[in-house]
């Protein structure tokens, strides 16, 4: 009898291995998606001083106080915007989303996990 709940315990446990310990299934994130759908425009919004000492690869960099109407970005693509700390990306954001744009805020820029230059 115990080398029948042995061997079911080892069946139980072979099949859980299996599996996957995690019976969540991985979903890619939202940047992930707009990653690898390739339609998105990333800017900096720091200081062109703050922007010249490091950036994202590929960034353009259009200070938060600089975004208005006349900011000319392609609306069929997603804006990702980023900054120092999380707080000038906020603001812009928020005047992005007023002008219509499809915005992402990425926050700080330690923490985006971008390739950099």
């Amino acid at each position: 009898m115990k080398k029948k709940i042995v061997l079911g315990l080892f069946i139980v446990l072979g099949l859980f291995l299996i599996t996957g310990c995690n019976s969540k299934t991985e979903e890619k994130s939202e940047l992930d998606k707009i990653i690898e759908e390739d339609n998105y425009i990333v800017v900096d919004v720091r200081t062109s001083e703050e922007y010249s000492e490091s950036h994202v690869k590929g960034s353009i960099n259009i200070p938060y106080d600089e975004i208005d109407e006349d900011t000319d970005l392609d609306k069929n693509k997603t804006i990702l915007v980023y900054c120092k700390s999380g707080v000038r990306s906020n603001k812009a954001y928020n005047t992005l989303k007023s002008l219509g744009y499809d915005v992402v805020d990425l926050g700080a820029y330690d923490s985006v996990k971008l390739d950099k230059e």
